[in-house]
């Protein structure tokens, strides 16, 4: 494998943080506006957009934290914050896919369906690449593909949430 500098890691350490900061005004912005306020009765859909919150936060965490982990201490230490966020990140994927199958949950939207489908897979590919590509104790360079498929689909998370909650409101005419 190819040797990583640590400059790398500080960049992606700065790009994930970058992100995370631009999330977070946006959920203050959400939170604050009509549409959250006007959804309040949708329990199940709530509840499913905080689980989605969640993950977002947590796959951007990864790249956030390891990088920096990376760039600063051994790699076995890197190794061991990269399992216990990929732990907090399985079962968060877990509840966000129990939440879009709930009943009254975010089920008829097609870019969350989507979303979940893709992040699931992504999630399951991030988490193993490390050790396959690099053994028990990967090099650093072992994990760059996994923090890459984290901070992109941290991205499309965040671009599904914002087009389906600030989209135009679609009708479902079956209702009616």
């Amino acid at each position: 494998m190819r040797e990583i500098s640590d400059e790398f890691f500080v960049t992606m350490a700065e790009v994930a943080g970058t992100l995370v900061g631009t999330f977070l005004v946006g959920v203050f912005f959400y939170l604050d506006s009509d549409l959250h306020k006007a959804r309040q009765g949708a329990a199940a859909t709530d509840r499913y957009i905080r689980s989605g919150v969640r993950w977002v936060f947590l796959v951007s965490a990864v790249p956030l934290i390891v990088s920096l982990a990376l760039a600063g201490l051994e790699p076995i230490w890197a190794a061991l914050i990269f399992i216990a966020l990929s732990a907090l990140l399985v079962a968060s994927t877990a509840d966000s896919i129990l939440r879009i199958t709930a009943e009254g949950g975010s089920g008829k939207s097609v870019a969350f369906i989507i979303n979940e489908v893709t992040s699931t897979a992504a999630v399951v590919i991030l988490v193993a690449l490390p050790w396959v590509l690099g053994g028990w104790v990967p090099p650093p360079s072992a994990f760059v593909p996994s923090l890459l498929l984290a901070l992109g689909s941290g991205f499309f998370s965040t671009v599904a949430l914002v087009m389906t909650l600030f989209g135009p409101a679609r009708r479902d005419d079956a209702s009616d």
